[in-house]
C-alpha cells in the first residue's frame, strides 16, 4: 500500500491528559516504588501524549537501569484507578510474544494504583503521520491481530466490555427527545437520519463478534516504535471481537491526524477481504456515534483534550459513514 504524504502545516487536537510529576506524588508511594524496584530513582521524564491522567514517566534508577511508571489515584479521576487495574490483568496475562512492554510490578495501596513496565528505548510515530512509519503500523497491526487470533487470554466481548461506545446514537436521540441536545454544530446529515443511525447501531454488537483479543485503542499515541520492532501500549480497554475491528478503530484517529482517508486504508487492506459491507458499515455507525455524542460531553476530570480529540476524529468517522450508507 502506498501512502502519499500529507500537509506538515495543519494542526491538531493533541492526545494528552493532565500529567503529576514524579517528585508530586505522595513520599510514601514514592518509596513504595523504589522498593519495587529495588533502586532510588534518579531521574523521571515525564511522558506527555495518552489519555491517562496522573504520573507517566521514564524513570532511571541508581543501579543503571531503568523502567516506565504510571499512577494515579481516585483523587484525580475517578474512573483511571479501575482501568490502570484492569490494564494490571491484562498485561499480566499477555504472552510474552506479545509486542508490548512487559509488566514488571503494580504498586496498590487501596488508593493509589501504579504499574511499573519495562522501559521501551522508542518513541512515538511522528504527526502528521509520515508514510513510511504508517505502512509500518499497518503491517504491525495485521501482525498483531495474527497473533492474537484465537484470543490467548480470557476477556469480555467487545461490545460487553465497551457498552458506551456501541450507544451513542441512543444517546444522542435521548438527550434530543429530551430537549438537552439541539444538535447545534452537528452536521445536519445526522439530525436527519438520526433515528436510522439507532438502528444502524444496534447491529452493532452481532457485527463485532469474532474470536481475536483486541487492543480496541490502538492510535499514534499508544505506539512506541523501535529500530527493529512496533510495540502496541496501553491495554485497558482489551475485548473480544472480529480480527478487522482494531483496523476500522485506529482509522478516524490517522485521518484527523493528517493521514488518508480510513476507506483509503481500509477498503484495500488485507483485514478487510472477505468481510461483509452490512458489518463494516454498522461498526463504522457505532465508532462514529461513539466520537459525536462523547465529543458533546463535559471533560472528565484530568482530561482536559480528550472531548475536542472525539470531535475530531468524528469527522473523518462521519465522513466515512455517510459515504457507506450513501444516504442524503
Amino acid at each position: 500500500m502506498r501512502i502519499s504524504k500529507p500537509p506538515d502545516d495543519l494542526a491538531f487536537t493533541p492526545a494528552t491528559g493532565q500529567r503529576l510529576q514524579w517528585a508530586q506524588l505522595p513520599d510514601h508511594v514514592r518509596l513504595g516504588l523504589e522498593t519495587r524496584l529495588g533502586s532510588a530513582v534518579t531521574r523521571a521524564d515525564t511522558q506527555p501524549g495518552g489519555f491517562s491522567p496522573g504520573v507517566a514517566a521514564r524513570l532511571g534508577l541508581a543501579n543503571g537501569r531503568s523502567a516506565s511508571v504510571k499512577a494515579v489515584s481516585p483523587s484525580i479521576n475517578p474512573h483511571s484507578p479501575g482501568m490502570h487495574r484492569r490494564e494490571a490483568r491484562i498485561a499480566a496475562a499477555l504472552p510474552a510474544w506479545v509486542p508490548t512492554p512487559r509488566l514488571l510490578d503494580t504498586y496498590d495501596d487501596g488508593d493509589w494504583i501504579a504499574l511499573i513496565f519495562e522501559d521501551i528505548q522508542g518513541r512515538t510515530p511522528h504527526l502528521p503521520w509520515r508514510p513510511s512509519e504508517l505502512e509500518r503500523v499497518l503491517a504491525a497491526v495485521t501482525e498483531l491481530t495474527a497473533m492474537l487470533t484465537p484470543a490467548p487470554i480470557g476477556v469480555e466481548r467487545v461490545s460487553d466490555r465497551m457498552g458506551d461506545m456501541f450507544s451513542g446514537w441512543r444517546r444522542l436521540a435521548a438527550d434530543v427527545r429530551a430537549a438537552k441536545d439541539d444538535l447545534r454544530g452537528v452536521d445536519p446529515w445526522v439530525g436527519r437520519h438520526l433515528s436510522d443511525l439507532v438502528v444502524l447501531e444496534l447491529e452493532g454488537p452481532s457485527a463485532a463478534d469474532g474470536t481475536t483479543l483486541l487492543h480496541t485503542d490502538i492510535r499514534a499515541d499508544n505506539l512506541l516504535l523501535t529500530p527493529a520492532k512496533v510495540f502496541f501500549v496501553d491495554w485497558p480497554w482489551a475485548s473480544l471481537g472480529a480480527a478487522w475491528i482494531d483496523l476500522l478503530f485506529m482509522l478516524p484517529s490517522v485521518a484527523m491526524q493528517r493521514g488518508p482517508k480510513p476507506w483509503e486504508i481500509f477498503d484495500v487492506h488485507p483485514m478487510a477481504r472477505g468481510v461483509s459491507d452490512s458489518r463494516v458499515t454498522a461498526m463504522v455507525a457505532v465508532i462514529t456515534g461513539f466520537f459525536i455524542w462523547q465529543s458533546r460531553q463535559p471533560s472528565p476530570p484530568g482530561l482536559p483534550t480528550i472531548r475536542a480529540f472525539q470531535r475530531d476524529q468524528g469527522y473523518p468517522a462521519l465522513e466515512w459513514l455517510k459515504r457507506r450508507t450513501g444516504w442524503r
